[in-house]
Order: C-alpha cells, then structure tokens, then sequence
C-alpha cells in the first residue's frame, strides 16, 4: 500500500510542486477585484515541523525544499517567479529565517486570501482534523474559513458553484487506496458539470500503479469533452530504485520520486510559469540523470 501521511512527507519535491502550482493559481485569480472561492478536499494538519521526529525519519524535505535552498547558487541566472512567489510563502510562516515551518495547502491558501474570497477545507483524519481546526481558530479568521470534517469527495459538489462563479478546487488525497484515482475522475467530472469556469488543480503520484498512469489522460479527456484547456506537469528528482544493494539482490524502492499535477481551466500565464520553473526544479533537487520533468498543454 502506498502510504503518504503528510506529516512524513512535508516539504518533499511534491510538496514543492503542487504549492508551486497553488500558489500561482491564486495570485492570478486575485488580480481581479472579484472574490474567489479556494476549496481544499484534503487539507491534512494545516502546518508541519520540518525538525520533528515525523520529518526527520523521512529526511524528504532534505531531498524537496531544502534542496531547492540549499543549492540555489547553481543557477545561472535568477530563480523563476514562479519559486520566488512560492518561497515569500515560506519566509511568511518562519519570519525568524531558516525553514523549520512548512505550512500546508490550507496555511497556503489562506496567506494568499483577499478579504473578499472565502476557504472551504475538508479533512477526515481524525487526528489531522483536530490540527486543522486549532490551526484556524488561531488565524482568527471567522467566517471566511470553514474546516468540514467531512470526505471531501462527497462534500464537494454543496459548495458549487460559489456565488462569485470564480473558483479553484485543489485535489490532493492520499492515493493509499486505488478506489482514490477513480474517487478523483468522478469528483472532478461531477464538479464540471456544476461549475464549468472553475480551476481544478489535482496531484498524484507517479508510482507503479495502473490508475496512477491513466489518471491524467482520463482528467484530460474531460477538459476536452468539456472544451476546456488543461495543463499537465510532472516532476522526477532521481531513479526510483536504491542503489545500496548487493549484487544478485532485487533493488528495493526508493520512495517517492515522480509526482504530476493536473490543471484544468489554468491560468493563462501558468505554462510559461512552469516553463521557467520546472527545469529549475530539476536542477536544484535532480539527484541523478533520471531527474527531469515534462510539461504539456491541451
């Protein structure tokens, strides 16, 4: 079973991508004065530790966004606006420098609110939910944040479409069950149908798994069926199999190193982010001549 408890996992070369991404997608939605709604289906704990025992036994962060800042002088020129705008995030919730906060797609979202826009956050864990609320009630941020402890699959559609008719739905489960990748198809099918001008932002894992092949095609045909334009990125930082091993002895995974995300109705200007950004990615948390990335539009 593929297991991706965030706590492990905070501030890995996914978490670089897919908070890239949101945070891209927000920054355009809020050049216009109109409020937008953000709705998060996975929410997870809201903020993360990067020196707490969870962390530390992964040491994934080391390999994710502290590569990524640690190894910045290798670029020749300067870092894309894209990670810039990604790393004024982090500077906001670790205002005495260094890296030790990494906050989550909720803590994202909601740095980037406007008066004027609403965050709608779904968690079922029963430990991450109890995270996530004590998270919120400290942002004192009233009514403009609501945490639903609810399967976000199933509670999405009551929020569509937002009164403002401007919104981004960010899909991020753990994919520990295969029935998620089928869980995603429906709910963003569901979801377009209810609201069409909406952005979708969905991540997955890219391991050995059918349905984690087959995911972005099958989001992709439903950008076309609905005539709208799509955007998938996927990110690699090394070979997926451990090279401390003894001759004649089968290699052993190397956890996670190849993730995509999937963006329906994005951004006009978020190809061209990438574009810039990606091969940065790569350079900064590449580990071997494995690492690359693809980008490709519809």
């Amino acid at each position: 079973m593929f297991s991706y408890r965030h706590a492990y996992h905070a501030g890995n070369h996914a978490d670089v991508l897919k908070h890239t991404v949101l945070v891209a997608v927000m920054k355009h939605l809020a050049l216009k004065e109109v409020g937008f709604t953000t709705i998060d289906t996975h929410a997870g704990a809201g903020i993360y530790r990067l020196d707490s025992a969870d962390a530390n036994q992964s040491g994934e962060a080391q390999e994710g966004l502290l590569a990524l800042m640690r190894n910045k002088s290798k670029l020749a020129g300067p870092m894309a606006d894209a990670l810039l705008d990604y790393r004024r995030v982090l500077d906001h919730f670790n205002p005495e420098g260094g890296l030790l906060n990494y906050p989550g797609s909720p803590l994202f979202a909601h740095h980037l609110l406007r008066e004027q826009d609403k965050l709608k956050l779904f968690e079922m864990h029963p430990t991450d939910i109890r995270g996530l609320q004590t998270r919120v009630e400290e942002l004192r941020a009233g009514r403009q944040v609501m945490v639903i402890h609810e399967d976000g699959f199933n509670g999405l559609p009551k929020f569509l479409p937002p009164s403002t008719r401007r919104g981004l739905v960010f899909i991020d489960p753990s994919y520990e069950i295969k029935l998620d990748y089928e869980r995603v198809v429906v709910a963003v099918s569901i979801s377009m149908k209810r609201f069409a001008t909406g952005t979708y932002v969905v991540w997955y894992p890219i391991i050995p798994r059918p349905q984690a092949h087959s995911l972005p095609r099958h989001l992709s045909n439903l950008a076309r069926q609905a005539d709208k334009p799509w955007l998938h990125a996927t990110l690699r930082i090394r070979t997926g199999a451990r090279n401390d091993v003894t001759p004649g002895e089968k290699a052993k995974p190397k956890g996670l190193v190849d993730s995509g995300v999937v963006i329906i109705n994005p951004p006009f200007t978020l190809y061209e982010q990438l574009q810039q950004a990606l091969p940065q990615m790569v350079q900064l948390m590449g580990q071997d001549h494995l690492a690359g990335f693809s980008l490709t539009r519809g």
